[in-house]
């Protein structure tokens, strides 16, 4: 699968936040999620592995007891099962991938 990239596609997640099904394969979705500063995604856990690095801006994860400040060039990685949230400091840019792949945040198979 090969996608072109284009601003098309982005859907809102919450406030504040809009999330791009990108690619994905039979195990690995790749995404790309754009933060407006002060956007606040709640803690949350979720089955799926989740990978991420920071294009641009900055980002505040919190979850589990910890709260780490993520600058252009940081990556992650939660687990499985694993609390995280985030709150954008800045506009932020991210690309994530997911596995198995995220059913919730792929396009209608008309989209596709």
């Amino acid at each position: 699968m090969i996608n072109k990239a284009t601003e098309a596609g982005f859907n809102k997640m919450i406030d504040g936040v809009r999330l791009k099904s990108l690619v994905h394969g039979k195990a690995t979705h790749l995404t790309e999620v754009r933060f407006i500063k002060g956007a606040e995604v709640p803690e949350h856990q979720h089955p799926h592995e989740q990978t991420g690095y920071l294009i641009s801006g900055s980002l505040r994860f919190f979850g589990g007891g910890e709260d780490t400040v993520v600058r252009p060039g940081d990556c992650w990685s939660f687990a499985s099962g694993v609390p995280h949230g985030a709150e954008a400091l800045e506009d932020s840019v991210i690309i994530e991938v997911f596995s198995p792949i995220r059913e919730d945040y792929l396009p209608e198979a008309g989209e596709r």
